[in-house]
C-alpha cells in the first residue's frame, strides 16, 4: 500500500528508506528519507475512525496555509505534498486516507516536557498561530470532531453514565462521582464564558500537547504540527490542554496518585509563553482566566474518564481492569492539586 501512495507523489519506492515515527496513538507515521537527493518527508495514514472526514482536516489546513502564506509568509507553515495530479489527500479504497509532508531538517519533537522552558516555549508557539490568525475568518473553518472541548455536553454524559451505566461500577465509584458532581460550578463558569463577548472565538488547535511543537536543536520553538483538531475555539482549550499536560510531573496513566502535583514554574512558563505569542492579541477578561483554562480541561478529562469507566470502557476502551476509573481518579487528584493552588496561581500574570 504504502508503494501505490508514494508512487501518486512521483516517488520511486525501490530509492526509499521508510520508518515507522513518532509516538502518535491516533494515526500511522513513516519518515521517508530519499537518500539520493537528502530530501525527507513524513507520510500520515489518517485514522478514520476518529476523523470521520479527512477531506475536512485537509481543506482547513488548505485555507490557514493560504492564509499565512498571503498574510505572514515568515512564519513556518508546513504544507502538505501535493501527488502529481495535484491533491493533497489521498483515498484508498483498501487502505484509507494518506498525506505527505516536508521533513522540516535539524527539527525535533519532544514527547513529555522536561523543563519550564520547553514549557514556555510550546505555549509562545500555539499562542503565536492564534495571533497569526486573528484576522483569518474562523466560521470558514470545517468541525473536525464536533463537542470536542465542549464541557457542557460531557457532564450531560458524565450525568447519563452515573444513571444508566453498570451499577456495581456506579457503586464503586460512589465518592469520585459525589466530588465531581459538587465541581459543577466549574461547567457553569465555562457556560458564562461562552455567553460573554470579551472571549473570542478563534482559530483554535485543540491539541496542544508539547509534542505538537517542533523545537530547533536549542529547544526553541518554530512552529506547531499536526492541525487535524484545528477548528473554532477559544483560547482556553489550548492554554487548559497545556496545563493538564504539563503541569503534572506524571502523566494520565500514573497509578500513585502521590506523585501527582501541579508544578509552579510551569504554570508560570505556559502563562508567560502563551501571551508572549498572543502579543496583545487577548482581553483582559481572557488573561484574567488562564487558571480557568486549566480546570475546565482536567475537570473535562476527568468527567470523561470516569463516564466510560462507568459505561465498560466503550470509548476509550482499557488495558486492564478498572483503567479508566484509575485515568479518572488521576484527573480528580489533578483538579485537587490545582483548585488548592487557586489563590497563588491567579497572581500570575
Amino acid at each position: 500500500m504504502l508503494k501505490q501512495v508514494l508512487q501518486k507523489y512521483g516517488l520511486d519506492f525501490s530509492k526509499l528508506i521508510i520508518e515507522p515515527f513518532g509516538s502518535g496513538l491516533i494515526n500511522n507515521t513513516w519518515k521517508v528519507d530519499q537518500p539520493d537527493n537528502g530530501a525527507s518527508y513524513i507520510l500520515q495514514r489518517i485514522n478514520h475512525q476518529v476523523f470521520k472526514s479527512p477531506s475536512d482536516i485537509a481543506h482547513n489546513v488548505r485555507l490557514i496555509g493560504d492564509h499565512l502564506k498571503e498574510h505572514h509568509p515568515e512564519y513556518l507553515f508546513i504544507r502538505n505534498e501535493t501527488t502529481t495530479e495535484g491533491e493533497d489527500l489521498l483515498f484508498f479504497e483498501e487502505g484509507g486516507y494518506f498525506r505527505l509532508a516536508p521533513f522540516v531538517k535539524g527539527s525535533h519533537t519532544v514527547d513529555v516536557v522536561q523543563t519550564p522552558h520547553q514549557a514556555f516555549e510550546a505555549a509562545r508557539q500555539f499562542g503565536r498561530f492564534a495571533y497569526l490568525l486573528e484576522d483569518f475568518p474562523v466560521d470558514k473553518l470545517r468541525i473536525t470532531i464536533p463537542d470536542f472541548h465542549n464541557l457542557s455536553l460531557r457532564y450531560r454524559q458524565f450525568l447519563e453514565s452515573v444513571a444508566t451505566g453498570n451499577r456495581s461500577r456506579i457503586d464503586q465509584a460512589h465518592a469520585s462521582v459525589a466530588w465531581l458532581k459538587e465541581q459543577d460550578y466549574i461547567v457553569r463558569r465555562f457556560d458564562a464564558m461562552k455567553q460573554n463577548p470579551d472571549f473570542r472565538l478563534r482559530v483554535t488547535h485543540h491539541d496542544t500537547k508539547i509534542s505538537n511543537v517542533l523545537f530547533d536543536s536549542n529547544d526553541r520553538g518554530l512552529c506547531v504540527i499536526d492541525l487535524d483538531t484545528v477548528m473554532p475555539g477559544y483560547f482556553t482549550s489550548d492554554v487548559g490542554d497545556m496545563m493538564r499536560t504539563c503541569l503534572p510531573p506524571v502523566s494520565e496513566e500514573e497509578q500513585d496518585f502521590s506523585k501527582i502535583g501541579v508544578r509552579d514554574e510551569y504554570y508560570k512558563a505556559i502563562v508567560l509563553g502563551y501571551q508572549e505569542g498572543m502579543g496583545n492579541g487577548l482581553s483582559p477578561a481572557e488573561k484574567a482566566a488562564f487558571f480557568d483554562a486549566g480546570c475546565y480541561l482536567i475537570y473535562m478529562q476527568a468527567l470523561r474518564f470516569l463516564a466510560d469507566h462507568l459505561n465498560n470502557d466503550r470509548y476509550y476502551g482499557a488495558k486492564y481492569e478498572g483503567h479508566n476509573f484509575v485515568r479518572g481518579q488521576n484527573q480528580i487528584v489533578l483538579l485537587r492539586r490545582l483548585l488548592e493552588k487557586e489563590t497563588l496561581l491567579r497572581n500570575i500574570k
